[in-house]
């Protein structure tokens, strides 16, 4: 892999370069956590795209969902892309933007707060995002520590630190601003990555229709009628991935970032066509495993029990060519340091900003806010590398809990916000309570294999509690309402 080391090494150095370049534009913390809303359409919309995708679905969700659900895997796909990358910008973006800005709000929990005039919304909101975001992050390093191990031979020990480093280079630098640019160019290798692994797959595999074919047909020889998914699972997965997303404050902070609302059209289709690519090669690949491999070679531990999450690792160190593989590490690397730079900036930023106001006060200097910005970035990265070193029980739960947690919590309160104006303080709080609540209580109550169901009736059901607990209290502020509303 002296190809793959080389590719490496340009790669990190570009990082970091960028992070200096970001650095000196980065004075103010709306700087550091916006990029100054100064963000065109391509930018903004590969970075969401980005910070979708990590080595979570190449090398996780690929293998697991791909052997398991076979080509209705791909409604996965279809679901992230139409739903949770294109109509996305479309139904939020403009809002989001205009709202946050009427009401000089740069996170997720400020703008809770602001939006209802509920002064203990904003630390509520950030703890959760702290408890559970934090540990989210730590998975996909552990993930990707993994896979160097594998595929450059060098300990996990080692590979954690280097991309932690790397990934904090630059990330406590330059700010969104780096991220944003570096996911550009993280976002342009993830798409000729895919779409080159996906051709070579797919030539070797016969041909496109051949393919597809021989798929189906293994996939009935592999997996009995009952161990596959049922619809219910299925669906539930693909509105968890998809419309799940509507509530992630490292997704809905893009929109607060862009330069003005004409880049939306253009972003909205960029980020589809990125996401479908993206998660059309992920899951295609993971669903080809019933192509190249048999229930004899398929990669299993020593129970016989089938390592999902070495699928397809295996796949593709054994099919593809030397330097095809060097870009497609690079396409994992590259999803897996946006996602994280994006996690680590929206946690540092939930006591940053949002339990310690005293760094955004104007008052206080800009240099100190932006100091202490780059300071809780660096120790949140510490943080993470701890996390993801060693693996305690109740963090791996809080890792298992987090995208239903956090999306059930945030997204009824967020999206009824920025389109209902007589929801209250009262529905707000109620709708973050009975997320949070009802996913925790459903994830020990049906068990993990059924987190993506338990998730989904944790986003869902807000959306019906918010407005009857809004309906039967106090109506808000107009002041505050005119505010929010002003010129939508």
């Amino acid at each position: 892999m002296n190809i793959g080391i080389v590719f490496l090494t340009a790669f990190l150095i570009l990082m970091i370069g960028i992070g200096f370049w970001g650095m000196r534009k980065t004075r103010t913390l709306g700087d550091f956590f916006l990029g100054g809303r100064t963000l065109g359409p391509w930018v903004s919309a590969v970075a969401y795209g980005t910070s979708y995708f990590s080595a979570v679905i190449f090398i996780g969700f690929a293998g697991s969902q791909g052997w398991q659900f076979g080509l209705n895997a791909l409604w996965i796909a279809l679901g992230n892309a139409f739903i949770g990358a294109g109509a996305a910008w479309l139904v939020l973006a403009k809002r989001t933007r205009r709202q946050t800005q009427n009401l000089e709000a740069m996170t997720m929990p400020e703008y809770l707060q602001e939006r209802y005039g509920a002064k203990h919304l904003k630390p509520v909101a950030a703890s959760v995002i702290f408890f559970f975001l934090l540990p989210y992050s730590a998975s996909v390093f552990k993930g990707l520590g993994h896979l160097f191990e594998m595929v450059f031979h060098i300990p996990y020990d080692i590979a954690l630190l280097i991309m932690i480093g790397f990934t904090g280079v630059y990330l406590i630098l330059g700010g969104y601003f780096a991220i944003a640019v570096t996911d550009f160019i993280q976002g342009i290798i993830m798409f000729l990555g895919a779409g080159c692994m996906i051709w070579v797959l797919t030539g070797q595999g016969g041909g496109l229709m051949e393919a597809l074919r021989k798929t189906a047909e293994n996939y009935a020889l592999h997996v009995p009628p009952e161990s596959r998914p049922s619809a219910l699972t299925v669906a539930s997965l693909v509105f968890m991935t998809s419309f799940g997303t509507w509530g992630l404050p490292q997704m809905t902070q893009k929109f607060y970032a862009i330069k003005n609302e004409k880049v939306i059209p253009k972003a909205a289709i960029v980020t589809t066509v990125f996401a479908f690519v993206i998660g059309i090669a992920a899951y295609l690949t993971g669903a080809y495993a019933h192509v190249f491999f048999t229930m004899d070679s398929v990669p299993k531990n020593a129970m016989g029990a089938i390592l999902y999450d070495s699928i397809v690792p295996t796949l593709l160190t054994t099919r593809l060519p030397e330097i095809l593989l060097a870009l497609i590490l690079l396409l994992v690397l590259s999803a897996s340091m946006s996602t994280l730079s994006s996690l680590v900036l929206v946690s540092s930023s939930a006591v940053a900003i949002d339990l310690a106001p005293i760094c955004a006060d104007p008052k206080t200097g800009k240099d100190r806010s932006v100091a202490m910005m780059r300071f809780l970035s660096a120790v949140f990265v510490i943080i993470s590398y701890f996390i993801s070193r060693f693996q305690i029980g109740f963090i791996v739960t809080l890792m298992s809990l987090s995208w239903g947690v956090v999306s059930g919590a945030f997204a009824a309160p967020y999206i009824y916000g920025l389109y209902w104006k007589r929801v209250t303080k009262a529905g707000a709080y109620a709708g973050l309570f009975s997320g949070l609540i009802i996913d925790i209580v459903l994830f020990f109550v049906l068990g993990a294999s059924k987190s993506p169901l338990a998730a989904s009736i944790a986003i869902v059901v807000p959306f019906i509690i918010v407005p009857v607990a809004s309906l039967f209290t106090k109506a808000p502020d107009e002041k505050l309402i005119d505010k929010a509303f002003e010129k939508l």
